[in-house]
């Protein structure tokens, strides 16, 4: 168990808990690498074929992820955010249509959308786990809404199951973003990706497996996967010979890609086991210390590590992941520099030719649309990024960190002495 902390923080020029760094999903020692990885790329460079057109690696990756998460489609892509352009363009919006998104999360959730001329319409988030909050989603459909974006924030699971039913009473789509949350059960049990109607994933280098980059979107509806498959390779039905049925991008996976995410899914389970397993001896570790409000343990697989902090203000907050990153321990506070709706894309109205074109005229992004997720980002949330590979040495020195931090800068907000 950690104990309580009185020692000078390393970021006023004490002595930081950890001198050398913790291992990061950016090299070798935060992933799991092995002979698979290389034996993969090895087998498509041999075989002459890396193009996924005329591959079988593309196809596999396919077919295996589909029965991981239990559903009976899977669409591999070049990335995340094309997995969720995918997604959008199967839904088919109309221009000025509207999206249902939530202001934290990556801004690949939310670009795709404005790529095919709807409008984003966010919804506030639950301020334990910055996951959309239903009643806002409720409170901000309309007759043009098209689809529901719900991300599996941080690697916890979002209440798809009642997303689901509200869209399917208004005639939606529902759509996971499942790029922090591979493996993830929902509340009624099914993995993330496999409740809504089509579910997103991405292969990028942070996430639980990577293969640099790579997407793969879900469905168990055939004539949504069929569109989205078509999307992936410009409109093309390759089998009816050169002709293009539907407007299409080329977001096609290659089968370098492929082959590598082969090898990294069958080590994803023990990935996810050890992620949860080290946010357990943390957990405990912290056990009886005034530390911040750590997230719920039920179905969360720990992309990142969120920490909730109370009782602090924006500059304390900032104070708060400086000082845990000076102790060696790299930390975020806020995660976002501010909700996505105030990004300059939005605010500034800067797509296409900057004319404003879908939401000007149709809806505006001002402070205090999702007071939630501002009051999150700025004052409460700070995030540490997570991976398999951490020791018992490295949580135990994460502990004492978190536990150090806290009680001095909760302290000088206090205004007593740390």
């Amino acid at each position: 168990m950690v104990t309580g902390y009185r020692a000078r923080l390393a970021l006023d020029g004490g002595v930081p808990v950890r001198t050398r760094a913790i291992p990061t999903t950016l090299e070798r020692a935060g992933r799991r690498f092995d002979e698979a990885e290389e034996e993969a790329v090895l087998r498509v460079v041999r075989s002459g074929m890396l193009s996924s057109v005329w591959g079988h690696e593309t196809r596999a990756l396919e077919s295996e992820f589909a029965e991981l998460v239990g559903v009976d489609h899977a669409v591999a892509c070049s990335s995340g955010t094309a997995a969720i352009h995918l997604a959008i363009a199967a839904v088919d919006p109309a221009p000025g249509d509207e999206i249902i998104v939530p202001p934290i999360s990556d801004i690949g959730s939310v670009l795709p959308v404005l790529a095919h001329n709807a409008v984003p319409v966010f919804a506030d988030v639950d301020p334990d786990t910055g996951c959309l909050d239903p009643a806002a989603v409720e409170a901000a459909l309309t007759p043009r809404t098209r689809a529901i974006m719900a991300v599996h924030l941080f690697g916890k699971p979002a209440p798809v199951d009642r997303l689901r039913a509200i869209a399917d009473r208004a005639g939606a789509v529902l759509i996971e973003d499942c790029a922090q949350s591979y493996l993830a059960p929902t509340p009624g049990g099914a993995l993330a990706g496999a409740v809504g109607h089509v579910g997103c994933f991405s292969l990028q280098q942070h996430k639980h497996i990577t293969a640099g980059d790579g997407g793969l979107a879900v469905t168990r509806d055939p004539a949504l996967a069929e569109r989205m498959r078509l999307f992936a390779d410009k409109g093309w039905p390759r089998a009816e010979g050169r002709v293009y049925r539907s407007f299409a991008l080329n977001y096609r996976m290659t089968e370098l890609t492929a082959a590598v995410a082969r090898a990294q899914l069958r080590k994803l389970s023990g990935v996810v086991a050890d992620r949860r397993a080290a946010a357990a001896r943390l957990r405990a570790a912290l056990d009886g210390v005034d530390h911040p409000v750590l997230p719920d343990d039920d179905g969360h697989v720990y992309w990142y590590l969120p920490l909730l902090v109370d009782g602090i203000d924006q500059r304390g907050l900032a104070r708060y992941g400086d000082a845990l990153t000076a102790e060696g321990v790299p930390a975020i506070a806020g995660y976002l520099a501010r909700p996505l709706y105030a990004e300059p894309v939005l605010r500034d109205e800067l797509a296409y030719g900057g004319s404003g074109y879908p939401t000007r005229g149709a809806r505006s992004y001002p402070d205090g649309l999702c007071p939630v997720a501002e009051e999150m980002i700025a004052r409460r949330l700070v995030v540490v990024p997570w991976n398999e590979n951490l020791s018992t040495e490295d949580v135990e020195d994460v502990a004492q960190a978190i536990g150090k931090v806290h009680r001095a800068v909760t302290a000088a907000s206090d205004g007593s002495a740390a």
